[in-house]
């Protein structure tokens, strides 16, 4: 049994945008939420419904989930696998989007609902061991939440080490199957409820029609390009940065070796009276150090002095 890399936006919104088993986004959901009881998601409407888009368009597709239950709260659940510049910028931006996007042109409002967002990135972003952090808008005196329409919530991949031995709870057992599907051969027995072994079969890559599994394997392509191109770049800025430390190295120690040599002319040839002279430009450093030292040079010595030391 071969799976999918789930952390492919193909395949990760095949299985948890799939509109035929939303109960596989409702768990998912509840897990990370940590909701129960009244609070618990009974029940959600996928806007964007999982389609295999065709390949020529599919460098424009945003291939995120968005979902909105009985009570219109909304749900944004996307995977990033590479962190771009401005990330946590265009996640306030998508969500604060999606949140005026629910006014019509001249409606009131009090119709604007919750936006939840949830991100799994397999990056790290914020301090601390915790691989699952819930961001929220808080009265910094009292520590309440006044302002509830939005929330943001993060999966750190590579803070998740649990073995399935310690998957403790159901949110445990969901971001293992996000992490580690790929490199799995059978479906493992902590998959022990019916949503998560449903999501197992659709990463099963054998159920996929040969279309999906041509989309699938044209993204991984893309997506491990990317990965070299900002490797080969990371690689060269540090060969780059080692050589101009090297050249700075040079310089500087070049620069030294000109400043001791004038401190010693002085010296020998004036004694106490150098001395002074350096004393007074003690504090200078660097460039323009050397520069005061041979204005002081000049002063002090003739030429007659210089062919004769």
């Amino acid at each position: 049994m071969q799976f999918v890399d789930v952390r492919s936006d193909i395949a990760f919104k095949k299985i948890f945008g799939n509109e035929g088993k939303k109960e596989i986004l409702i768990s998912f959901l509840n897990a990370v939420l940590d909701l129960s009881g009244d609070r618990e998601i009974g029940d959600i409407t996928i806007l964007n419904p999982y389609q295999a888009p065709k390949i020529g368009i599919l460098k424009e597709t945003i291939l995120d989930i968005r979902a909105v239950d009985k009570r219109n709260v909304t749900f944004i659940v996307e995977i990033q696998i590479q962190k771009k510049r401005g990330f946590e910028k265009r996640v306030l931006y998508y969500t604060s989007k999606a949140y005026v996007g629910q006014l019509e042109k001249g409606e009131d409002y009090p119709k604007l609902n919750q936006v939840i967002y949830i991100g799994i990135v397999d990056f790290t972003i914020f301090e601390g061991d915790s691989y699952i952090t819930r961001h929220l808008l808080l009265n910094t005196d009292t520590f309440k939440q006044e302002l509830k329409d939005f929330e943001f919530n993060f999966i750190e991949l590579p803070k998740f080490q649990k073995t399935e031995e310690e998957l403790a709870s159901v949110v445990d057992k969901w971001v293992h199957f996000i992490k580690n599907a790929d490199s799995l051969h059978m479906i493992p027995r902590c998959a022990d409820f019916t949503e998560i072994r449903e999501a197992y079969g659709i990463a099963n890559k054998v159920t996929w029609s040969k279309e999906e599994t041509e989309i699938y394997d044209y993204w991984s392509m893309r997506l491990q390009d990317e990965r070299g191109a900002i490797d080969y770049a990371a690689e060269n800025s540090f060969k780059e940065g080692k050589l101009e430390g090297k050249l700075e190295g040079l310089i500087e120690g070049e620069r030294k070796g000109l400043i001791k040599g004038i401190e010693v002319i002085l010296e020998i040839k004036f004694g106490d009276e150098g001395i002074a002279l350096m004393d007074s430009i003690r504090n200078i450093e660097g460039i323009e150090k050397l520069e005061k030292l041979k204005e002081l040079l000049k002063k002090s010595i003739s030429i007659d002095d210089l062919r004769g030391f």
